[in-house]
This record gives C-alpha cells, structure tokens and sequence, in this order.
C-alpha cells in the first residue's frame, strides 16, 4: 500500500487536481490520500491565538480539520471514497477504490502515542498511518522541491517537514519520500517504485 499526503498548500492548483485523477485511476485499493489541513487548519490556529484552549482541543480541532479537506478532495474528485478506519480502509482496498483517509475517528480514539502539539501536522500523521496499514512507502507531495542532497534533518529545519516526523521513524518499516508537487507525470501509467525512484527523495 501506498499513502500520499497532498497538503492544503495544493488548494486550487492544477497539480492536485492531476494527483487526485490520478489516485482516483489507479489507486486500485492501494493508494491512500492523506489530506493536509489547509486554510481549515489556519482557522483553528487563528481561533487558538485569540480563545484560550488546550492544546488537546486544538489538535482535536486541527485534525477535524484535515476531515475538511479530505471532504472537499472527495467532492472535487468523486471517484475517490473516504475511509475513518483501519476496517474501511481493507473495505475501500477490497474495493479497488481510489481512498481518502479521514482521520479524526483513528487519531483521537487510537492516538495515544501521538503528542497533541502543533509540532505535529499531516506530515507526521501520515507516517502514523502508514505504520499502522503497514504501507510501503509514503509520499509527501510539496510545493518545493528539496535540493538533492538534503536530509530529513534539513528539511525539518526548513520547515519543508514537521519537526515531529522524525519521532514516528524510530522502528519503521516505511519508506518516506519526498515528491515535488508538479512530478505527477511519472505517474501517468500507475504507482510503481520504478517511477517514485525516478522522482522522488528518498528521506533516510
């Protein structure tokens, strides 16, 4: 299985459309989108900047918010169907459908080892994912492409990744990468590693 985190940054953009299409083609039950926050996210960022709050009440609230985007993908692509848990998504993959993870189910009632901190976003949410569907390989689809040498550390410092994904590496089968936004194309005959390799930067 394959999960790829499209991030709210893609709002309106050719490239999401070409990346849900996609997904919504060839996922054949192995492709799992996971849906950044977006501008639903820097709303709960604003409200958590001006009403005193938790910081458990606002990551519930940020992760809704990723719901939110998730609902919006689905409506802009409709072939692709929404999975909320681990049982939907083996329905969804038994299926053969293109699948958009809502995570606010799996993360609040089965998130205890995730922190409830706004170092944590879809990035590292992804990661928990993956680990939990025992996926292959992550796809974290950005709107910068990283230089060719950079490393996780690099990147997190560049605020490219969330400063919590490198917690969720630590004895993980997953392979993550990096994939620029507008490298699509190489994936206009399906999802194979031939064509991530091609690609993609790989974080070890």
């Amino acid at each position: 299985m394959w999960i790829i985190k499209l991030g709210g940054s893609l709002l309106g953009t050719d490239e999401l459309r070409h990346w849900l299409a996609l997904v919504a083609q060839h996922g054949d039950g192995r492709v799992v989108i996971v849906p950044g926050g977006g501008v639903f996210a820097d709303t709960v960022r604003a409200v958590y900047k001006q009403v005193p709050m938790s910081e458990s009440c606002a990551h519930a609230l940020a992760v809704s918010a990723m719901n939110q985007l998730g609902t919006l993908l689905i409506d802009q692509m409709p072939e692709l169907v929404p999975a909320h848990s681990e049982l939907e998504i083996a329905e969804r993959s038994w299926q053969h459908r293109g699948i958009v993870w809502m995570p606010s189910q799996m993360v609040m009632s089965d998130g205890d080892d995730i922190p409830h901190s706004w170092d944590v976003t879809s990035d590292s949410l992804s990661l928990w994912l993956a680990n939990k569907v025992s996926a292959q390989h992550l796809l974290l689809i950005k709107s910068q492409r990283p230089e060719p040498n950079a490393t996780l550390s690099t990147l997190t410092k560049q605020g490219v990744i969330d400063s919590a994904f490198s917690s969720f590496t630590s004895g993980s089968d997953v392979k993550p990468w990096v994939v620029y936004k507008g490298d699509y194309t190489a994936f206009v005959d399906g999802f194979h590693e031939p064509a991530l390799a091609q690609v993609g930067h790989l974080l070890i």
